[in-house]
């Protein structure tokens, strides 16, 4: 079968991770496709969870012009993961300035950081998961306010 379009094929892979560091926190993401490789690393407080370093490498991109996103991610160091966060990324990475992609990426990445928080000194995955029902109530429909 004839290939209509790019598209009609199309493949898109993201990952994310977090794991312990000097700083605090680290969460990657990764995004790869067609047209782009993009590796992203956040370094977070852990007790605060305020933004320490953000980077971005585009190992593929579909134009030079995506290198220029370093700018909007430097303007996350200081944003605290928390309330307001998805306006903040929409103010930074919307539009002409920003990347649609970047925004995505962040999107899923940085609330983990509140899980991690929350599980924080907890092995059993019961436990875990009560304490994080306990600090993420009325924060999403699946832990709303009245339990």
């Amino acid at each position: 079968m004839q290939q209509d379009n790019v598209f009609a094929d199309f493949k898109r892979d993201i990952s994310y991770r977090i794991f312990r560091c000097p700083e605090g926190l680290a969460l990657t993401a990764t995004m790869k496709d067609v047209f782009h490789d993009i590796f992203l690393e956040i370094i977070v407080d852990a007790g605060n969870l305020r933004i320490i370093s953000a980077r971005v490498n585009f190992l593929k991109q579909p134009t030079d012009y995506c290198q220029q996103i370093d700018m909007a991610m430097s303007r996350l160091v200081g944003t605290i993961i928390g309330k307001g966060l998805n306006k903040k990324l929409i103010e930074i990475f919307g539009g002409g300035e920003g990347c649609g992609n970047v925004r995505t990426m962040l999107m899923g990445l940085l609330p983990l950081a509140l899980n991690a928080k929350a599980a924080i000194g907890i092995k059993d995955e019961t436990e875990m998961l009560e304490k994080i029902r306990k600090e993420l109530t009325g924060t999403c429909i699946g832990y709303p306010s009245s339990y």
